[in-house]
């Protein structure tokens, strides 16, 4: 797993009264754990770091999506069920531009 993968993950529920299989981008791999942002097909939640991805062959997504950045997670990666494809390079830095400016590392 790298960055930009898009794997299937059993997520948590922010209230952590339970979880659901669902697609996650990983931003971060570690020796053991990786960090992943929430993807959803909610796309009224869209938020101002939040990116929309079509679905493709090479993303694996089934219908169009949000990268929700601002819902992030740091798991085992014993949990990641597989892999479902990644994202393209441009996303990529488009995702790094996001979480800058929410986590304001640009002041």
């Amino acid at each position: 797993m790298e960055k930009g993968d898009i794997i299937l993950i059993e997520f948590p529920f922010t209230d952590f009264t339970g979880n659901k299989k669902r697609p996650a981008l990983v931003l971060v791999t570690g020796e053991r754990d990786i960090t992943i942002a929430f993807i959803s097909t909610q796309l009224n939640w869209k938020e101002g770091t939040d990116i929309v991805l079509k679905p493709s062959k090479y993303n694996g997504l089934k219908k169009e999506s949000l990268i929700r950045l601002s819902k992030l997670v740091t798991l085992d990666k014993e949990l990641a069920l597989g892999r479902l494809g990644r994202i393209e390079n441009e996303m990529v830095k488009q995702v790094n531009k996001n979480l800058i400016r929410l986590f304001k590392l640009d002041e």
